[in-house]
């Protein structure tokens, strides 16, 4: 009997086989792991909450979309909240099921975001605009008024129900069509903030719910840690439900100014005394106009000019040009005389004498300018388009280097949408929040926020021309390439970074390590927020 042993290569074929074939074993062992995690054991576990709300696990594409139209993500589910009871049921429900689950939360508001920060991939978006039926409760008995409203709640709702009591938050945004919870994650900045500092440092005592299904109520004197972490924490540290907003008297009526310059040092010198006299105008912002034509006449639809004759004549074709806008409010009922003291103020001030506009409105008409400009756009079709806005954070000592070379250089025009320059009170900034402004700490005490807020036109796509997005993602990243070439300490606002390398950079290393601390102590399996790509859940598959 001849016994045929197999030859070594033989054998070695068998081993390779066998090991391939348990590699691929153990790879759809892991799949079908997954596709539990995010599906099956999902579904059905979300269905047996007891909530007062619902689930919706169809038709949700409105969670995939937000302002800036560029990331379209769609979620496994939408939680539709109606008590704040629901959220913390949600996520404690997603904590329970541990890494083994790939599920993430991430709270939506009006859908603001510029790029997916809002949307959670094969997660739970939770649409806190669900929430808006809770009553606003508004306390005047005291020196310092408040209004306790749910973060759902858009601020331009806020403002008439405080006014309803001569009253409004103190702090604004441009654009009131936005909910509490998502600019308190952010900042919330306008012209108002060089007074009172962003919408983050007008806040007293807010209701989060953790990354653990933990609902705190959190002040600077309860749960302090939490309260400054979720302040401009970019939803990583829970979700704000309530907040308890500082109010002020509300102011009936606004001188609305406008004025330009040619010469932008002359132009930031005028803000930056304006910012820190103790007599002054009660908004201060600032454009950029490059080769815009006819800008003169733009404004006789709604501005009156000081000098018509002169301002007939001026010419804003070709140049680059700087737009100081202020503001002065006043009650008509009372005795003062404002022209004169607008006068005054004016007086101080080295603009263009030609290019003096003045109109006055409502306060109201003031605060939601940006929605009448919504209104007209929606109807021209021109609003629901991509926004690859670029939010940046100037240091005072760089604002100069970073104008040389970007104004009339890399930006050529600003016909695709406005861009904003203005300067803003570093003591104004609370740094115990998690808001990151440029220069440290110990840094100057005013930096400067400058906003490229232009729209991707389709027509200027199919051309191949400035206003197409690609052409305008282009410029945002020569316009960061030229900051960091130049090391010009610039921080992103509303920031959008892809690695968590970018993202230690934009905090720093003592700030990233407390941003860690952070995130370890409330929200430790990362479910929160994963549309910001700052940490990613890790799943336990075996």
């Amino acid at each position: 009997m001849i016994i045929h042993k197999p030859s070594i290569s033989s054998a070695k074929q068998s081993n390779v086989i066998f090991s391939r074939s348990c590699t691929v074993l153990l790879l759809c062992c892991i799949s079908i792991k997954l596709s539990l995690s995010f599906s099956i054991v999902p579904s059905s576990s979300l269905n047996s909450l007891n909530l007062h709300g619902y689930f919706t696990f169809e038709k949700n594409e409105f969670a995939a979309r937000d302002f800036g139209n560029q990331f379209h993500s769609l979620p496994f589910a939408v939680l539709h909240p109606k008590k704040v009871s629901d959220i913390a049921s949600t996520i404690r429900h997603v904590w329970q099921m541990g890494p083994t689950s790939g599920l993430t939360v991430s709270a939506r508001g009006h859908g603001h975001s510029l790029q997916g920060q809002a949307q959670a991939p094969q997660g739970i978006v939770v649409n806190m605009e669900s929430l808006t039926g809770q009553e606003m409760q508004i306390h005047n008995d005291g020196a310092l008024p408040y209004v306790d409203v749910s973060s759902g709640e858009l601020w331009i709702n806020i403002l008439h129900e405080c006014l309803k009591y001569g009253l409004a938050p103190k702090s604004w945004t441009d654009y009131l069509h936005l909910t509490v919870g998502g600019t308190l994650s952010n900042a919330g900045i306008s012209g108002q903030a060089f007074r009172h500092g962003p919408q983050i440092s007008n806040v007293r005592q807010l209701e989060v719910v953790t990354g653990k299904g933990e609902v705190v109520v959190c002040s600077e004197e309860k749960n302090a840690d939490l309260f400054h972490g979720v302040l401009g924490g970019l939803g990583q540290f829970g979700i704000i439900t309530r907040a308890r907003i500082l109010l002020e008297t509300a102011p009936k009526m606004v001188k609305w100014i406008r004025v330009l310059y040619s010469d932008f040092s002359t132009f930031v010198r005028d803000q930056e005394h304006l910012i820190s006299s103790e007599k002054t105008f009660d908004y201060v912002e600032g454009l950029v106009i490059v080769n815009k034509t006819g800008l003169i006449n733009n404004w006789r639809s709604s501005f009156n000019p000081q000098d018509p004759e002169q301002a007939s004549r001026f010419v804003s074709d070709g140049k680059t040009l700087f737009c100081l806008e202020l503001t002065k409010n006043f009650d008509p009922d009372e005795d003062t005389d404002t022209d004169k003291e607008i006068e005054k103020l004016l007086s101080g001030l080295s603009y263009i004498k030609s290019t003096l506009f003045v109109t006055e409105v409502t306060y109201v008409e003031f605060l939601d300018r940006v929605h009448a400009a919504e209104m007209k756009l929606r109807s021209k079709g021109l609003w629901d388009l991509p926004h690859p806005w670029l939010n940046l954070l100037v240091p005072r000592t760089n604002i100069h280097t970073f104008a040389e070379g970007i104004f009339g250089n890399i930006l050529t025009d600003t016909n695709n949408g406005p861009v904003l320059v203005y300067p803003v009170n570093k003591s104004k900034w609370d740094n115990r929040t998690s808001f990151v402004t440029p220069g440290g700490e110990e840094g100057e005490d005013i930096f400067y926020l400058v906003a490229f807020l232009p729209a991707a036109i389709p027509s200027a796509a199919a051309g191949g021309g400035n206003g197409s997005l690609q052409n305008l993602l282009n410029l945002n990243k020569r316009i960061l390439k030229f900051c960091e070439t130049e090391k010009l300490g610039v921080k992103q606002y509303l920031p959008y970074y892809t690695t968590q390398e970018e993202w230690r950079a934009h905090y720093g290393p003592r700030r990233w390590e407390a941003f860690v601390q952070r995130k370890s102590a409330y929200d430790p399996l990362s479910i929160l927020a994963p549309g910001q790509r700052i940490f990613q859940k890790s799943i336990s598959v075996l």
